[in-house]
């Protein structure tokens, strides 16, 4: 069984893998985390960050998890509660990502879902999912979750598919 839930100081060691394994796919898996200050000062910071408090220029409301099978961590996701401009555009309400040796095994569609889960308890009915148009393994998560093509932008990285997908639908497939 999957679940996605806040990170704890038990949770360095394997998260901090996770962004070393991430790296390599040019994916920022701890976004805004400095091992100068340390995993647990970074932990207080995400929970402000899930309050709205303390944003750098540019950010929203947002949580960011881990995703968690059987107590290893497979992934991650990031929830916004809110879209400014850029969010609207590319980055959308939900960011997730699952590490190499656990991909293709049904995690992203699960981390997608009980993230979809998470906005419609904060009454946010349908959700901006985005991704690169060449990314096909995400495009087919996305559709997996309901998700209705809205359009393909131009974006700094490329070609990006904007998705808008029900939060409280029931997922094909």
């Amino acid at each position: 069984m999957l679940e996605i839930r806040p990170f704890t100081a038990a949770d360095a060691e394997a998260a901090l893998d996770a962004r070393a394994e991430l790296d390599a796919d040019d994916f920022d898996f701890l976004l805004g985390y400095s091992a100068r200050r340390g995993f647990e000062s970074y932990l207080e910071q995400l929970a402000a960050h899930e309050e709205g408090l303390g944003l750098p220029p540019g950010w929203v409301r947002s949580a960011l998890w881990g995703a968690f099978s059987e107590g290893t961590l497979v992934g991650r996701t990031c929830i916004r509660f809110e879209l400014n401009e850029n969010l609207l555009a590319v980055g959308g309400h939900i960011g997730y990502a699952v590490r190499p040796g656990h991909r293709r095994r049904g995690h992203a569609t699960r981390i997608l879902r009980l993230s979809l889960a998470q906005l419609a308890q904060r009454n946010i009915e349908s959700a901006l999912v985005t991704c690169r148009d060449d990314n096909t393994g995400s495009a087919h998560t996305i559709e997996a979750n309901g998700g209705l093509l809205e359009n393909v932008i131009e974006a700094s990285d490329g070609p990006t598919r904007r998705y808008w997908v029900p939060t409280r639908a029931t997922p094909r497939g």
